[in-house]
């Protein structure tokens, strides 16, 4: 694995590039040419049509692009270069899904971690062990398989799989509420294997099993970890141990041994077909030009719209009701890599960067905030997912639900002038003082870009390449940007006080605000307390 890396960018050209890219896209808002525009990936159809674009534009982005040395950063990413620089490691999460270009140590770690994740899984289903499973883990180690259980729970499952990742102990009381000891395997799920909820959420499952007469817990537990030796001291057995790695970010482990709980549950070859379908996005990511890259085009429509259009959000409707965990995992895996303020060059990123990612599916979402979508003054951009097939029980649902999809989106782009509301009001027989009053009302001030992503169904494949197609958009976003997208000191930083705050002598020596410190003492937080 290469041990070095420099991120090589003339500013002066990037800064001719960027001003070009900007003129062009503000060019772009003005045109009335808007062609269908589609890209096929992996299975996956993108349609940018709705976003703001023009021949122009195009020629700007390959500059910008060039100034950026995409090229040379994919590679590297692929190669295992330490691309999260302040950190000196790779972030080899595509290897996992045996992605081009990993180095070959690498590539033979993962065929073994993969084999011996197998090797437990048919251990359990020729023994028929374990009715129940229960995946302790928080973050990466809980967002990513809880999304890919409920999308794809509705499959021929196996056993029964909960989670539990709050510290509040109503989530882990509530996880194990009506399973039979006996016959539950715990997934402890932690990087670190110090992680403060899964450990403590841990502690009680494991005494829960002893009080449900279960002698030795330990051989109904594993570990999912990158601190193989902190399992072993906690008292799990080599075999029951399922090691990823440093090189791995936790919002990116999905592919990893963090996957157990779905091959457990889901079957080891949706599991394997989710990989794949990650695969076939990460090569069309490596190999398809950039005009035609989907998430290379994704990810210059979303820096236009934040870094030149202004817009501060950016909303995720699926138009299927098992995604809704899609929504939180993308917020994870924007938010957390995108969150960043200081660039390349340790210096604080002029540009306006990274929107807040929220959303929910449709239609619900049309009932909540499209409202705001359409006639606030400046709204956020939105990604529609569909699926193009459905049950043959509910054709009348799914067209519906196609319908209300693609009409939303329309009306987002299309709006309604102040004529045009004012000439129909006037066909209804309104007098004009009515349609003074009524008209600025009904205005919709239109031009607000989407993207409409088409999966063929909502299958293991599909979604590993919808994933991808996200983890790779926000790579490219974040190489535009110039910022580190693997890292995440700001979520260490209140680890640390929160830790502090536990401490007997917590008000003598913490150094925050009055209004905490009057907390902690009010609350009693630094003395173990019982409710």
């Amino acid at each position: 694995m290469n041990s070095t890396f420099q991120i090589q960018r003339n500013q002066d050209l990037f800064n001719q590039a960027w001003k070009e890219f900007d003129y062009q896209t503000k060019l772009a808002v003005e045109s009335k040419q808007h062609p269908v525009r589609v890209i096929t990936a992996a299975d996956i159809t993108v349609d940018l049509s709705l976003q703001h674009h023009s021949s122009g534009m195009a020629s700007a982005v390959k500059a910008l692009l060039e100034a950026c040395h995409l090229d040379d950063m994919r590679k590297a990413l692929f190669k295992g270069y330490p691309i999260n620089w302040t950190e000196a490691r790779p972030a080899l999460h595509t290897a996992l899904r045996q992605s081009p270009s990993a180095p070959l140590d690498i590539e033979k770690l993962i065929k073994d971690s993969l084999e011996s994740m197998r090797n437990f899984v048919d251990k359990c289903n020729s023994n028929n062990l374990y009715r129940n499973i229960v995946h302790l883990g928080i973050g990466g180690s809980d967002w990513g398989p809880r999304m890919v259980w409920e999308s794809l729970k509705g499959r021929e499952t196996r056993r029964t799989l909960r989670f539990a990742a709050n510290v509040d102990a109503e989530a882990i009381t509530t996880a194990l509420d009506g399973l039979d000891p006996q016959d539950t395997l715990l997934v402890l799920a932690s990087k670190s294997f110090t992680t403060v909820e899964t450990m403590t959420n841990a502690r009680y499952a494991l005494n829960w099993m002893r009080e449900g007469g279960v002698q030795d817990p330990l051989r109904q537990t594993v570990a999912l970890t990158a601190n193989v030796d902190a399992a072993k001291s906690f008292g799990i057995s080599d075999d029951h141990i399922f090691e990823f790695w440093d090189w791995v970010g936790g919002r990116y482990s999905v592919w990893s041994s963090i996957g157990l709980s779905l091959a457990l549950t889901l079957g080891w070859n949706t599991f394997v077909q989710l990989l794949e379908g990650a695969r076939a996005m990460d090569n069309h990511f490596m190999n398809e030009p950039f005009e035609m890259n989907a998430p290379v085009q994704m990810a210059i429509s979303a820096v236009a719209n934040t870094s030149v259009l202004g817009y501060t959000s950016q909303v995720i409707c699926p138009y299927d009701a098992r995604l809704a965990g899609f929504v939180m995992w993308l917020q994870q895996l924007e938010m957390e890599s995108l969150g960043k303020s200081v660039d390349f060059s340790s210096k604080p990123v002029k540009l306006k960067i990274s929107p807040a990612v929220w959303g929910m599916p449709g239609t619900d979402s049309q009932h909540t905030f499209f409202q705001w979508l359409h006639q606030d003054q400046q709204g956020a951009p939105v990604d529609f997912i569909i699926r193009k097939y459905t049950y043959s029980q509910f054709p009348e649902h799914h067209r519906l639900l196609l319908a209300n999809c693609l009409a939303q989106r329309a009306a987002l782009w299309k709006g309604k002038t102040l004529e045009e509301v004012s000439k129909r009001l006037a066909a209804e027989g309104k007098s004009q003082e009515e349609i003074a009053k009524l008209a600025p009302h009904l205005v919709h001030p239109g031009k607000r870009p989407s993207t409409l992503i088409v999966l063929p169904s909502l299958n293991p494949f599909a979604l590993g390449a919808l994933l991808a197609l996200y983890e790779q958009k926000v790579f490219v976003q974040s190489v535009l940007w110039g910022i580190n997208p693997f890292d995440q000191w700001g979520v260490e930083f209140g680890k640390r006080l929160a830790k502090q705050m536990l401490e007997p002598d917590a008000l003598e020596k913490m150094e925050v605000d009055d209004s905490t410190l009057h907390w902690i003492k009010e609350l009693n937080i630094s003395k173990q307390t019982h409710c």
